[in-house]
């Protein structure tokens, strides 16, 4: 079990007297995080790469965050791209992995996935691409390998996919998709957005190419990092001003430079994950800390599906369990109102979730979602409580 009491001191924004189950749109930030964006900015805001000893100290700071984030991905030195937003970064690699492909060569995009992961390679359509939809199961909302193979040939350049749904939770098989992928001779962009503050992300087990996260999902800063392969990076083209060459590694993909006091405070992160592993006899490992992560969360999100799956009045979107290929995102249609008309009347208890598209405007189309407002959901993390569970089933009592 997770001592709460030591999980919760690490969170200072947790200390109000709101019940926080909004987490898949922002986790609140780890206190050591918010300490080190504040030190860098009082101590060494100067600019990086001077030879003067405060430029020195910024740029180690700025560099050991990058170390952090490769860190988080299971990533080599110098494969990750550190950015300002997943959607950001998801249209600079598009622009950076076009002039690689030839006009009429395709690229598979799904219905289920977040838009930052969707908008950025149908786009290429303009410049001579041809897009492909690969849809979900309409029971399981999994992405099946089944429906993949039909729209992958030789011409097939890239596949983007979520890891997880921020939507319906669901986890899909990204190892089996990627080989396959692979087979057919294509890159796989991942956006494991969803998946990263809840499960270790090791990019070589999984075989992706690229595959990006929002730090600020994972109790960070507002960043989001990209990692990319050391050989596609070294062939995708610069994003950044014309004298920046192709060499240039994650800079190159980095217009503007990276946020300095925001990137500084990533290992932040890191040594959070290590000490919490640590402090429950663990060795101070990453993989130990999400471990965990998984059986607490998995833990204290069973009461909130099993209720939400026996409502009269409710209909909930995904597996009623949360286990390997269920995350604990929770989204429901309620039933007799609009999802709009919910989260209202919980903020009245103190009780904070949200209701709407969640930006998987195409999943939501496609299962006429739009007519009552999309969905409502509500997002747990490891710091959240099995108290803080049973006051969310207690506030949908009251509203549903």
């Amino acid at each position: 079990m997770l001592d709460l009491d030591f999980v919760r001191a690490q969170f200072p924004a947790l200390e109000t007297d709101w019940t926080l189950f909004d987490n898949a749109g922002g986790s609140v930030p780890l206190g050591r995080v918010c300490d080190l964006v504040q030190d860098y900015m009082r101590t060494c805001m100067v600019q990086l790469g001077a030879s003067y000893g405060l430029s020195e100290e910024a740029s180690r700071r700025v560099a050991a965050g990058n170390r952090a984030a490769e860190e988080l991905f299971g990533s080599g030195e110098g494969d990750v791209v550190v950015g300002g937003s997943s959607s950001a970064l998801a249209r600079i690699a598009a622009a950076a992995l076009r002039p690689l492909w030839s006009d009429g060569d395709e690229v598979v995009v799904t219905d289920l996935d977040h838009e930052a992961n969707i908008g950025a390679w149908r786009e290429l359509a303009e410049t001579g691409l041809v897009v492909r939809e690969w849809r979900c199961d309409p029971e399981t909302f999994q992405l099946r390998t089944e429906d993949l193979a039909p729209l992958l040939n030789e011409r097939t350049r890239l596949v983007a996919f979520s890891h997880c749904s921020n939507l319906v939770g669901e986890i899909q098989d990204v190892q089996a998709i990627s080989n396959m992928a692979h087979d057919a001779g294509a890159l796989v962009y991942v956006d494991g957005v969803a998946y990263a503050p809840h499960r270790r992300v090791d990019v070589d087990e999984l075989g992706a190419d690229l595959y990006v996260a929002s730090l600020y999902k994972v109790y960070g800063p507002h960043l989001a990092a990209l990692h990319v392969g050391k050989e596609l990076l070294a062939m995708a083209k610069s994003q950044n001003h014309f004298f920046i060459g192709n060499d240039e590694g994650p800079y190159k993909l980095q217009p503007g430079n990276v946020n300095h006091e925001l990137t500084a405070s990533l290992p932040g992160i890191v040594d959070y994950f290590e000490e919490l592993d640590r402090h429950h006899g663990g060795r101070g490992t990453i993989d130990g800390a999400f471990d965990r992560i998984t059986a607490h969360e998995s833990e204290i999100a069973a009461p909130l599906l099993a209720y939400l799956d026996e409502h009269p009045r409710a209909r909930l979107l995904g597996r009623p369990v949360v286990d390997e290929l269920r995350a604990p995102t929770v989204s429901f249609v309620p039933l007799g109102q609009r999802a709009s008309e919910v989260p209202p009347k919980m903020d009245a208890q103190k009780v904070a979730v949200r209701w709407g598209h969640f930006y998987a405007h195409r999943f939501c189309s496609r299962f006429g979602l739009h007519e009552n407002d999309g969905v409502v959901r509500a997002s747990m993390v490891h710091y959240n409580s099995p108290e803080e569970v049973d006051r969310l089933i207690q506030a949908f009592d009251a509203v549903l």
